[in-house]
């Protein structure tokens, strides 16, 4: 499953930010912005598969200097951390998160010029997605049937449809431990299928906004409605899940989902979770899933898939370890 560390780090910032030609903003007075912070939250309720243990502590925070705050409190402290906004790709451990976790409600949202957009990180995607392509630019059509936020979609490079995250971003604005805000420009970022620096880049904490540039087109809304049609009738939208758990294996290969439905895999499950009968690379929690019950699901897909086509599937989820 994909590594989550740079979200959890308490070092530094890396170099190549240090000394790059971002735009960068020291955020002050950050002592009076800390939010309350909690403990015992369950992650269930904060992730779209409804799994997931208590966190040791946990808070909210609505805008930058809140982020920026909570952040340095954290570091400060040594204590692990964990940004999140829908829990949309996340699957949280049993025991929970034996540190902080900082629920994404930076909403922001502003229409700079025809075609462009300013979405804070909290924001919904799928209302971006709906917005843009209602005022009649093409380029996020499919957002509109992704449940998660702006700043997961940046950080996964959500795609779907032949479109791409990536492919409409202008800038991103990223907030480090240090209380310092960055402005990277895209052509500074490296993107990839489902891959952002994002994932692996250390000292970096938290995505805060981002800025997309998108183009005029007479048959948005039509496009539009096509795809969400589609999605209704090819995507369990109605059961908790967390998306498509594994990526497409690449070029000259069938889908993940096509391969897990060829190999028998539709409906199979282990305690709670179960492999979508509509869609084969969704997995379900179909009653009181565990973490367990998933991991292992996962673990006999790979497995069959592998056996049957020599394909070893990747996931595109993040596991959240109870411990870093």
């Amino acid at each position: 499953m994909l590594s989550w560390s740079w979200r959890c780090t308490v070092g530094g910032v890396p170099s190549w930010l240090e000394t790059s030609s971002a735009t960068v903003q020291q955020l002050e007075g950050l002592d009076a912005h800390l939010p309350v912070i909690s403990r015992g939250k369950t992650l269930g309720e904060v992730s779209t598969w409804g799994i997931g243990g208590p966190a040791k502590l946990f808070c909210e925070v609505h805008c930058e200097l809140q982020l920026a705050s909570v952040l340095r409190y954290c570091r400060k402290r040594s204590i692990p951390f964990l940004v999140v906004g829908r829990g949309s790709n996340c699957l949280f451990d049993d025991r929970g998160f034996d540190g902080c976790v900082i629920l994404n409600r930076l909403c922001s949202f502003e229409r700079l010029a025809p075609g462009v957009y300013h979405a804070g990180s909290g924001y919904p995607f799928n209302a971006l997605g709906i917005q843009s392509t209602n005022d009649g630019f093409s380029g996020l059509e499919f957002a509109s049937g992704i449940p998660g936020t702006v700043g997961g979609a940046v950080f996964m490079n959500a795609s779907a449809d032949g479109q791409e995250t990536a492919n409409v971003l202008k800038s991103v604005e990223v907030v480090t431990v240090n209380g310092q805000k960055y402005e990277l420009p895209r052509d500074k970022l490296t993107y990839g299928y489902r891959s952002s620096p994002f994932q692996t880049i250390q000292g970096l904490a938290a995505i805060c906004s981002a800025t997309f540039v998108l183009t005029g087109c007479a048959t948005a809304k039509e496009n539009l409605r096509k795809y969400l049609k589609r999605r209704k009738e090819t995507q369990p939208i109605g059961e908790r899940s967390a998306g498509c758990v594994f990526r497409n294996p690449g070029f000259g290969c069938q889908s993940a989902g096509f391969l897990i439905d060829k190999a028998g895999l539709k409906g199979l499950s282990i305690g709670g979770a179960k492999v979508s009968e509509l869609h084969a690379n969704f997995i379900i929690n179909d009653g009181n899933s565990r973490a367990s019950d998933v991991i292992k699901l996962l673990s006999i897909v790979k497995e069959r898939v592998k056996s049957k086509y020599g394909i070893t599937l990747e996931e595109e989820i993040i596991y959240v370890p109870f411990k870093q």
